[in-house]
């Protein structure tokens, strides 16, 4: 027998009902034998059960659901009427609505304070706290749940989940059981059941993360693989293309609505949609830029703003930024509440992308369900990625430097060759001009190899630069390409030049426009050769050059083109840095003909008045 028969005779004989009872030991001790084999063995099978459907409960759950069967349990074990399931938010101090059953979260409070409340003190104390009338409770304020469920009496025992890992937080709150009628009795076996099946729940979250993490890590080894393949690609590694790879993958894991990658305008003016999931019957408009102007999310993720206030619509974090409600909160602009509400967006992450500090780009993951917590193995994954694409971003960048190494790297070679021989042949007054001229145009493509090198980085200092001129310079460096490559029958022609066309921009990004275009017009002239041609002018607000060759393109290659779909490293190139010039191109199509027209904003000094 579980108990000592002897020690349990004992104490029921000093018990005063007992006493007016003339009953025999031997009676006694038949009775308990009886209960023991009879009521005692059922019991325990009962408990077994009990604790068995809460461990039970599918780990593969969201963690909110997984604490609605838990209460559905508990209900039914209780003959309670419902249950309800508060987890403490650090991030908030206060106690976040995380589950029920019947299910009823639209009509609860998303939090509730620590102080004060029932759910607080037995998360202080992590002892049962047992309200016979709810209605006499001055600890319980939402009294309107006494009419709006019927209930009138409330068991609220702990939840603790151990945390795994030492940089982790033990999750911990409350669950509160609710009963219908007034005065209710709390029966110690009751009390006890309910803490040992809230015990259980913590193995169900256990497993939970232990599936998590595999999962995690599993979509973690996949990053990594789509960027190593991307590496061996021929286009070489291009950051947008890593997003549209990955964020499928993530989608079944946190249940994603959407997602968008946006890059910052160097200003920290304006964002970028750079790429969207999903790709077809999404509302991304890729391409489309976005002010700051009204927009406070943007401007707190990239600390240009202060933001103390702490609501229970956002939860803000170094590393992440959650809008819980988009509709309450403030940090966003009536457009983004209107757009929310047109696509049925009830919450928003965003996660920040910084290299060295700087916030480059962010991503944003729209849910349908009101999130108002994500799982740290969620943000971890989220995280990781955006720790990857930085990675994915310095390799593009450069990928794109030493794709543009090519030009004056060819130019170099063929006038140091030409030099060498200059030299060679002695002095003359011819050959001294030349040797002067070759001399200057090698320490120009020295000095612009060593800009390229310095551009990943991010070296440089935005200057006023005359059109004309650059685009005169880049087309002699490319007839010096043409020679080299030894290409026949090309025809080389230029103007008319309007001279004074000034742009303000980074030379060395005007510089890889032009050389990638004139690159690609030289490729795409025919075998039986054709005239490459350049000019300049003015139209309106813009600075234009265009640079023509023989040969043309398909309606299909010009949508793709102008789509940013090039499969080739230096249209891609040439795409995102007009953009981030602010600038525009075209591509105009003759009968034998192909132009790629580029316009950047026409640079007009300011005259101070004296």
């Amino acid at each position: 027998m579980p108990i000592n028969p002897d020690n349990l005779l004992k104490r029921i004989k000093e018990e005063a009902w007992a006493r007016s009872f003339p009953l025999e030991d031997d009676f006694l001790t038949h009775l308990m034998e009886w209960i023991e084999e009879q009521i005692l063995s059922d019991f325990l099978d009962e408990i077994t059960r009990q604790v068995d459907e809460i461990i039970e409960i599918d780990p593969d759950l969201p963690e909110p659901r997984i604490l609605e069967r838990a209460t559905r349990h508990l209900v039914d074990s209780l003959d309670a009427h419902s249950a309800s399931v508060r987890i403490y938010d650090p991030q908030t101090a206060q106690m976040l609505s995380y589950g029920s059953y019947p299910f009823d979260e639209e009509q609860r409070e998303t939090y509730i304070p620590l102080d004060g409340s029932i759910a607080g003190e037995v998360l202080k104390t992590r002892l049962p706290c047992l309200v016979p009338d709810i209605l006499l409770e001055d600890r319980y304020h939402n009294k309107n749940v006494i009419y709006r469920k019927g209930v009138h009496s409330l068991m609220a025992i702990p939840l603790e989940i151990p945390r795994f890992f030492p940089r982790e937080r033990d999750t911990v709150g409350v669950i509160q059981i609710y009963f219908a009628e007034r005065g209710h009795h709390f029966s110690p076996v009751a009390i006890k059941m309910a803490n040992l099946m809230a015990k259980r729940l913590s193995f169900v979250i256990a497993r939970r993360k232990i599936l998590s993490m595999q999962r995690a890590n599993e979509k973690k080894e996949a990053i990594i693989e789509h960027i190593f393949h991307a590496v061996g690609t021929r286009g070489g590694i291009k950051m947008k293309e890593i997003f549209n790879r990955v964020i499928p993958e993530l989608a079944d894991m946190v249940n994603l609505q959407s997602s968008a990658l946006f890059s910052v305008s160097e200003d920290y003016e304006s964002v970028y949609l750079e790429a969207g999931f999903p790709g077809d019957g999404g509302y991304h408009s890729i391409g489309k830029k976005i002010y700051f102007d009204g927009a406070p999310a943007f401007e707190v993720l990239l600390n240009l703003r202060e933001y103390s206030r702490t609501t229970s619509s956002e939860v803000i974090s170094p590393s992440y930024l959650l809008v819980v409600d988009p509709q309450r909160s403030d940090l966003l602009s009536p457009d983004l509440k209107k757009f929310a509400a047109l696509n049925n967006i009830n919450s928003i992450l965003y996660v920040p992308l910084k290299d060295d500090e700087e916030v480059t780009h962010f991503m944003t993951f729209d849910a349908i369900d009101q999130r108002k917590r994500y799982s740290d193995d969620e943000i971890d994954i989220f995280v990781f990625l955006g720790r990857e694409l930085v990675k994915a971003q310095k390799m593009e960048r450069l990928d794109d430097t030493l794709h543009d190494f090519k030009n004056p790297a060819i130019a170099i070679a063929g006038f140091a060759r030409r030099l060498k021989k200059l030299v060679e042949q002695g002095e003359s007054p011819f050959s001294n001009e030349q040797i002067k001229r070759y001399a200057d145009i090698l320490v120009q493509e020295t000095s612009r190899i060593q800009e390229l090198g310095l551009s990943i980085y991010k070296v440089g200092e935005e200057q006023e630069v005359n059109l004309a001129n650059v685009v005169q310079k880049r087309f002699e460096i490319n007839r010096e390409a043409i020679r080299e490559q030894l290409k026949q029958n090309i025809v080389l022609k230029k103007g008319p030049f309007e001279p004074n066309l000034k742009v303000r921009c980074f030379p060395i990004h005007l510089e890889r426009v032009l050389d990638n275009l004139l690159n690609n017009a030289t490729k795409a002239i025919p075998l039986k050769g054709g005239e490459l041609s350049i000019r300049t002018y003015s139209e309106g607000r813009w600075a234009c050059a265009d640079i023509t060759n023989t040969g043309h393109v398909s309606d299909e290659d010009q949508m793709r083109l102008l789509g940013d779909e090039g499969e080739g490293r230096g249209l891609y190139i040439t795409y995102r840095i007009i953009r981030l010039l602010k600038g525009e191109i075209e591509i105009i199509r003759g009968k034998d003909t192909t132009t790629f027209s580029v316009r950047l904003p026409l640079f007009k000094e300011q005259h101070v008045e004296p």
